[in-house]
């Protein structure tokens, strides 16, 4: 046998964030791709984003995220794209995580800090392919530097690690990444303006968590990444905004690990928008992937 016949296969989350989040059949479309490696399918037509979350055996979610990437980049124009999140192309955000199962707690993952080299290597590849086989540059993040820093100096400080100066005429460009699990989360608050918020967002930020505010026509919206959602949940960040102003609504974006969801208290995961049914865990033992 080869080495790769008789290597145990790692599992991979790849989080893939496109920028269409209103054409219903183009993104049934987009998530057919992904195959049996699709575990949920978040869309956001205010932002007019989407995220596809896709989990299993690493070879398999690789080509996963390719074949959705790949199919975006024929459909999707950044040119022509509105929407109120930041973002650098039709396939803005591909973060790759590595998954393990916590040992001392059978069907949930672990909460330690993972090893990332299967991650950056993962990374490193799809930056690769995307440049060679779709001509669209790519910004890579994970230890060397931040999503927000590439956010900042793109195209101006900084240049794509994969691909020429200039971004594609209509896909744009890519932030491939290699990271821990987090949770997108979105709150949407009362009686505060876009100012107000922004100030929120600004004082929430931290090691732990993320935070940008943006007015949509729902509301004033503060949506934050939770870095490090093991020791800050969604229910700290929810305790944490209600004193300075209420809360109207909640919303997870994608899915959350079950991990974290053990930590908060069962009566509040309606409030939070939470449910075992969300969970990675959850997704993965219904799509027949737990036992891989």
């Amino acid at each position: 046998m080869t080495i790769s016949q008789t290597r145990k296969p790692a599992m991979l989350e790849c989080v893939v964030n496109v920028s269409e989040g209103k054409d219903e059949l183009l993104l049934k479309w987009l998530a057919d791709g992904a195959g049996g490696a699709l575990l949920d399918l978040h869309r956001s037509s205010e932002h007019n984003r989407s995220v596809l979350t896709l989990a299993g055996e690493d070879t398999a979610v690789m080509h996963a995220a390719r074949e959705v990437t790949s199919r975006a980049v024929d459909a999707l124009d950044i040119g022509t794209h509105r929407g109120a999140h930041p973002r650098l192309g039709v396939v803005d955000v591909v973060p790759f995580i590595p998954l393990a199962w916590d040992q001392g707690r059978p069907g949930r993952l672990s909460c330690l800090r993972p090893d990332l080299s299967q991650a950056i290597r993962a990374r490193d590849s799809f930056a690769s392919w995307a440049w060679q086989s779709l001509g669209v540059p790519c910004f890579t993040y994970g230890p060397e530097r931040s999503l927000p820093e590439i956010r900042r100096q793109a195209f101006r400080a900084l240049h794509p690690d994969a691909g020429g100066i200039r971004s594609h005429p209509s896909a744009g460009a890519i932030c491939v990444g290699a990271r821990p699990m987090l949770v997108a989360y979105n709150c949407w608050v009362r009686g505060t303006g876009l100012s107000s918020a922004r100030e929120m967002a600004a004082a929430l930020r931290g090691p732990d968590l993320r935070a940008l505010a943006f007015a949509l026509p729902s509301g004033i919206q503060i949506s934050c990444n939770l870095l490090n959602p093991c020791s800050f949940a969604p229910s700290e960040l929810y305790d944490k905004i209600s004193t300075k102003t209420s809360i109207s609504r909640t919303e997870l974006v994608g899915l959350i690990p079950g991990t974290v969801l053990d930590r908060i208290d069962p009566t509040r995961w309606k409030e939070l928008d939470l449910s075992d049914d969300r969970t990675i865990e959850q997704r993965l033992n219904t799509s027949g992937k737990r036992s891989r």
